[in-house]
């Protein structure tokens, strides 16, 4: 089989200062700043709500947050009407979206002597198996987390997928570190073993350049963490970047093409460049609480060899009332779904359960 898909055409968090009608007592806001005011109105701006107390409390965000984007610039927030309103377990968090105050509201620009902006604090999270403490504003989802079931061919198959910003400003504010582990689960089995993983590092630069534009610069590692006898493992260093576009009604398009270079050894994968090529593009039609379509494809013209995949997700919540979980359908057709497979032709369908997408 021959197939080669045609193109189609993170900021630290720091704590809020809240005013107006504040959330409750034992709810603390942190906000995570925008670059810009600019960035602010296109994006929006999350804002996490943690239960310092030790009952469940009703998620109720402040009606007005006020806070420093890191070019200094003074903003003004408010909730975005389709924020999610569940409430906070005793000791958790939960994430709302802000969006930017009318210009009426804003605050005038800051002065040369102003304050900068307040410390980002830890946060922690109780639970049964302890305390949990960081900066879980750095900590953001990268690829989809997921686990989805198909035929006795397909199996499970498992993904989980982060990505950090380690430092607040500086040289090295724009670095990121991201992981994402895939699994293959030959649930159907006797004995259900796990068939395979690819485990992927990255560290990158990523910055805003324009109006809805992101670039990222960096290195990838894919491997499936074999032994010198059976060992798949890559380098690359890639370059990508997203074109978000506002189409109205809670709806956008992001497209994303990305290029890389091969370097180093390749293990068993030596000729994998005439299966995955060196590029490829994804893309995703996107409602804010509703449809998810995504695309992803690679491949190389030269040797006409590349693969597919697509997500289909929706929120289960608008189905079965507070599940905060997305029904997930996946699907992939070509060339390497498992690395040591990199040369196989693969055609799967999944379906299950997504926490991020």
């Amino acid at each position: 089989m021959r197939l080669f898909p045609r193109p189609i055409a993170l900021v630290p968090l720091a704590l809020a200062a809240a005013v107006a009608s504040p959330a409750a007592a034992q709810l603390r806001p942190l906000v995570s700043p925008p670059a810009s005011r600019a960035e602010a109105a296109r994006d929006g701006v999350e804002v996490f709500l943690v239960n310092e107390g030790s009952n469940a409390a009703p998620a109720t965000p402040p009606d007005r947050i006020e806070t420093i984007a890191q070019d200094g610039t003074p903003v003004a927030l408010v909730p975005d009407a389709a924020a999610d309103r569940a409430p906070v377990a005793a000791g958790g968090f939960v994430k709302l979206r802000y969006r930017l105050a009318p210009a009426g509201q804003q605050a005038p620009a800051l002065a040369a002597t102003a304050a900068p902006p307040a410390r980002e604090e830890e946060a922690s999270v109780t639970d049964s198996r302890g305390v949990s403490s960081g900066f879980f504003s750095r900590i953001r989802a990268y690829e989809p987390t997921y686990f989805a079931l198909g035929d006795r061919a397909a199996g499970l198959k498992l993904q989980g997928s982060f990505a950090v910003r380690p430092f607040a400003a500086g040289l090295l504010k724009d670095l990121n570190v991201a992981y994402t582990q895939t699994a293959f689960w030959r649930v159907y089995d006797d004995s259900a073993p796990i068939e395979s993983n690819i485990y992927r590092p990255e560290i990158f630069f990523e910055r805003g350049v324009a109006e809805g534009l992101r670039v990222a610069v960096g290195y990838r590692h894919d491997s499936n963490g074999g032994g010198r006898a059976d060992s798949y493992d890559l380098n690359r260093f890639f370059i990508r970047a997203n074109q978000r576009f506002n189409l109205g009604g809670r709806w956008e398009l992001n497209v994303a093409p990305e290029a890389w270079i091969f370097f180093g050894g390749r293990a068993l994968a030596q000729d994998v460049d005439r299966f995955w090529g060196y590029g490829g593009i994804n893309a995703s039609l996107y409602q804010r609480d509703g449809w998810k379509f995504a695309f992803n494809g690679r491949g190389n013209p030269a040797t006409g060899r590349g693969a597919a995949e697509m997500f289909i997700s929706y929120p289960l919540k608008r189905l079965a009332g507070d599940a905060g979980v997305y029904l997930f359908v996946q699907g992939f057709t070509g060339f390497g779904e498992q690395l040591p497979r990199y040369n196989q032709v693969e055609n799967r369908l999944r379906a299950g359960i997504a926490f991020t997408r």
